[in-house]
Order: structure tokens, then sequence, then C-alpha cells
């Protein structure tokens, strides 16, 4: 065969490979280097195929879609710099669990360390923050290249699904010309497909679980945020067996869809009661369940770490379990469903009431906040209750993942909450929440502060591309609110140069870049009226007005009212 012959083939065993592997996505940023892949990926029609300029906004546009789905998504990207621009991504991705498969074209190997334009060093680019990467032959007509490339693609999905999931990079080399041969007939790839197994806890630690649940009177359940599928319906039952305080991140997806005769169990003001030092005594557990992720909430680090549970048993997949808190004394290495539908022991738990009528004071103190205050939290509160059943929320990092886990309280409804949480940054946020619209069909909504919108307001560039459904409020406090909690605030000389970084910026002209629908507010009633009228584009922007000083005096009065309560309920 002649070179275009090659490459032809090549690409397209590549291409087919992914494909019979149950890939189904792939995220494109335009470049020469890529030609080939670009191209065999756009014949193939069985592949959604997605543009975005900004390969940084690209890679957190296909994190937002494995996210979404839990299947590997390819991202592929010309040589160079541009392969640089996806490390962002690709550490969230390593860090949350998510599947991506990074495809980077590079220069011939005659043409790398030569001073060649547009060639960098791309071979273990990502270094440690991948599970693997490989560095593929170029398309040579060796009769050994097409079965190499055929496995080792395979290989690539199959670990970047294995548990945990994650990151996979693979380097393409490609020697031009990067033309193929349109007419070429596809053929399916020799490699068949990977089975994997589950990772499964025995039944000696199963029964472990069992025995220290017997002898426990005051446990609790810690539920942050899982990776993979996994059944509600299935934990739900365990549940209400078990009759334990569940205490749910927002980012567990248990918040809602919360069946009624479960809804007592459901422990979702943690992070305000355990600013109560009465209220941490009254609940001081001997045992702990964790499954999932630590949960965002610092109160309940902190609690975790002063009073140290005597048992703390974390169910992982990962053998290098999340302890981040150096408490766990035991770790289960196994998929949580296992012991939802293999544990079925009750107990009587001694610290039941006292958490859910602690639960009640708070949410209480919290509906009350948002129907009385004009500050972030309360705007927060009234977007959540308006929240429409089949719809999605999507938070920034910083203050806005904090106000879901304050103001999002347990419904019946069917909403998704999603963040990243990985690494906790502010980078990649639009793209992450048009990523996940996209995989989920479903109108979604994204609540985000204004540096963060900032940061990624070019992952806008995907509406460009592909048609969405998505809310974005911006809550413009001029400037980085979080830093306003946090002990840097007190040094007014440096601190609004240094964290506060106020840029005086509003959105109407981005909105009118991307021909989005606008509405300013600055009272809740006009909050309202934005979020409830008929979009007439696919994109809405809605910029609250808020202020940073007045959201922390607001946030702590809230949770000074709270605590007051329950110490004096507990004082004894």
């Amino acid at each position: 065969m002649d070179n275009r012959a090659n490459l032809t083939e090549y690409v397209h065993t590549i291409v087919q490979t992914f494909l019979q592997a149950g890939v189904q996505d792939v995220v494109i940023s335009p470049g020469s280097r890529s030609t080939p892949l670009a191209y065999a990926f756009s014949q193939t029609q069985a592949f959604n195929t997605y543009m975005q300029i900004d390969e940084r906004s690209a890679g957190f546009f296909a994190l937002g879609l494995a996210k979404a789905k839990q299947n590997p998504v390819l991202l592929l990207c010309t040589s160079g710099t541009a392969a640089a621009n996806y490390f962002p991504s690709i550490v969230e991705a390593n860090y949350a669990r998510i599947p991506l498969i990074v495809l980077t074209a590079d220069r011939p190997h005659e043409l790398r360390e030569v001073g060649a334009p547009q060639a960098i060093d791309q071979v273990h680019l990502y270094g440690n923050h991948v599970k693997w990467s490989v560095d593929f032959p170029l398309a040579d007509g060796y009769k050994e290249t097409i079965p190499f490339v055929e496995r080792h693609t395979g290989r690539a999905v199959t670990l970047a699904k294995a548990a945990p999931m994650g990151p996979i990079h693979i380097n393409i080399p490609f020697r031009e010309p990067l033309l193929l041969d349109f007419d070429y007939e596809v053929q399916p790839s020799t490699y068949q497909q990977s089975i994997s197994g589950s990772i499964v806890a025995s039944q000696s630690s199963i029964k472990l679980v069992e025995e220290m649940i017997v002898n426990t009177k005051r446990g609790f359940i810690i539920v942050g945020e899982l990776s993979g599928n996994f059944s509600k319906q299935d934990f739900w039952v365990f549940a209400k067996s078990l009759q334990w305080p569940i205490i749910t991140d927002a980012l567990s997806q248990l918040r809602t869809e919360v069946p009624e005769e479960c809804r007592h169990l459901l422990i979702d003001q943690y992070d305000a009661l355990l600013k109560s030092e009465n209220f941490k005594k009254a609940v001081n557990p001997e045992l702990v369940l964790r499954f999932g992720a630590q949960p965002v909430s610092k109160p309940l680090s902190l609690f975790l770490k002063e009073y140290r549970p005597a048992v703390y048993i974390v169910i992982d997949e990962d053998p290098l379990f999340r302890d981040s808190l150096g408490v766990v004394t035991h770790h289960i290495q196994s998929i949580p469903q296992v012991f939802w539908n293999d544990v079925n022991q009750v107990q009587t738990n001694e610290i039941l009431n006292i958490w859910t009528q602690a639960n009640s004071i708070a949410t209480e103190h919290i509906e009350r906040y948002i129907d009385d205050q004009q500050d972030e939290g309360a705007f927060a509160g009234k977007l959540f209750n308006l929240l429409p059943d089949g719809s999605d929320l999507i938070s920034g990092s910083s203050m806005p993942i904090r106000d879901v886990d304050t103001f999002f309280n347990q419904t019946t409804k069917d909403i998704a909450i999603y963040a990243n949480r990985g690494t906790n940054g502010i980078d990649g946020v639009v793209s992450t929440a048009l990523g996940i619209q996209q995989a989920r069909k479903r109108p979604a909504t994204l609540l985000i502060g204004d540096i963060s919108f900032l940061h990624d307001s070019n992952g806008l560039l995907v509406s460009r591309f592909h048609e969405t459904d998505l809310t974005i409020v911006v809550m413009n406090n001029d400037g980085g609110g979080i830093f306003s909690y946090l002990p840097q605030s007190k040094e007014e000389t440096y601190f609004e140069k240094l964290f506060g970084t106020p840029t005086g910026l509003t959105f109407d002209s981005i909105a009118t870049m991307y021909q989005a629908e606008y509405f300013a507010v600055d009272s809740k009633e006009a909050f309202e009226d934005a979020l409830t009228t008929p979009k007439h584009k696919d994109l809405r922007i809605i910029e609250v007005k808020t202020n940073r000083q007045e959201n922390v005096i607001a946030h702590r009065h809230l949770w000074s009212g709270i605590t007051e309560e329950l110490d004096q309920l507990w004082s004894n």
C-alpha cells in the first residue's frame, strides 16, 4: 500500500476499535497535525462529534460529557501547546475519577527535539495525572502496527473505565502528507471486546460490617460524590432497613427523589448543625460508615477530626482510599452497591432522633432566611426551590457549592447536581456545564460566581456549534467572594488587591456576543421573574448583583441563629 492507504487504514482502525469498545463521543479542536483522525471520526456517523476551538475549554466540555455519561469521552487536538491546554481538565478527571481519553497528534520522531515548529515533548506529557500513557507508532505499513494500535486502543478504553475510572493519554505521531482516501471501505477492528469485572467486597468483610453495626448504638452514614452508576432505590431500601442518620453531600445525588418514608433519615443541614459545640457532643458517634468521597463541608471534616470515631469504615473501589482527615480505621475495597444489597441489620440508634430534630430546626431557619433575606444565599435558595422537575443543577466551586450544601434542601423532584470537586478549581466550570447538558439532554442551570465565569467565558464558544438548553446564574459580587470568609479578609491593606480582585465588569456584552438572553437583577422578585420567564433562546444569562460584605454578615447571622438554638436545646 502507498502512504495514503497506510494512513487511512491506520486511523480508521483506531476509530473502529474505539467504536466497538463502546465509546460514542469525541471532542475535537481544529489543527493541522490531527487532520487524519479528525477526518476519520467525522466520517464515522456513529460517533457524536463536538467542536470547541479553545483546547482548555474543550477539555472541560469533554469532562462534563464523561461525568454525566460515566463513559469514556475522547479529546483530540493537534501537536504543541494545544495539548498542554488539556492539562487542567486532565488533573480534574484524575482526582474526580472521570474517564477521559486524550488523543494528542504529534510530529514524527525525526522532527522531535530538533527545533521543528509546533513540536514539544508530548511523550508522558501529563505525568502521573493519567492512569496510563502510550506513544503510538507511525502509520508505516509494517504488518504488526495495526494489531498493536488495535489492542492498545482497546486497553485504553478498558483502563479508563476500570475502577477507579480516570484519564488515559495516547500520543499519535503523523508524518505528512496528512490526507486520507475517502473511498476506503472501513473494516471492523479485529480486537472484539474487553470484559471487566466489578470490585466486590468479600462475604467476610460484609459480615464484619454487619457485626460492627449490631454492636453500635451511636452511628451514622456519610454519602459523598459517588463514581459510576448506582441504584438510588437500592440505597434507600438499605437506609430504610438500617434506620441510621444519613449525611448526604449534595453531589451524592441523594438529596433529590427522596422517598417520603426515608425523608426523616436524610440529614441535609449538617454543615450548619456541626457549628454547634453542644450538638456535636450530643451526636458524638461510635461508628461512621462512608460511601464515596469526603463531602464538601468543612464543619463535618472538623467534627470528624475532633471526635475521631472509634470505627470509621470507608467503602471505596480504590486501594488508595480517600482519607484526607486521617480518621479511617477500616477500608473495604468494593463498589458500594454490594453493601446496600447484602447488609441487612436493624439496630436501635440513640442519636437518630437528635439528628432529625436538629435538622428540622435548621431547615426552619433556612426557609425563613430564603424568604426574608436578599443576599447570595437567599438568591441561591430561591433558585433551588424554582428548579423544575426533570432538570439538572451544576455548581461552581468556592461559594456556589457551599450555598448548594447549605440551601439545597431535600426534595422529591428529579434533579441531578454536579460540580467539579476533584481538585475544587474554578477553571472550566462553564464548559463542564455545557458538556453535562449536552450529555443529559435536559434543561440545566449553572450557578457560578463572576470570577469563575470570566475564567471560562471562552467555554460559551461551544454554543455556537451545538444546541444547548442552559441557564447561567452569575452571582456578581465583583470579586472572589469565598475569600471574605477566610482569615485573609482581616488584612485590609492587601485584601482587595490580592484576594478580592474586583474587576468592575458586568456581563451584558458577553450575552450579546453569544446572542444569549440576558437579565440583570438585584431583587428576589426580579430574579424569580427572570427564572420563570419562558426561554426564547438556547442560552440564558441571569446576572445577580450582590455585595460581598453583606453576604458574609448575612450568612454568619444565619449560622449563629441556628447554633444558638441548638446550644440551648442540648446545653446539658
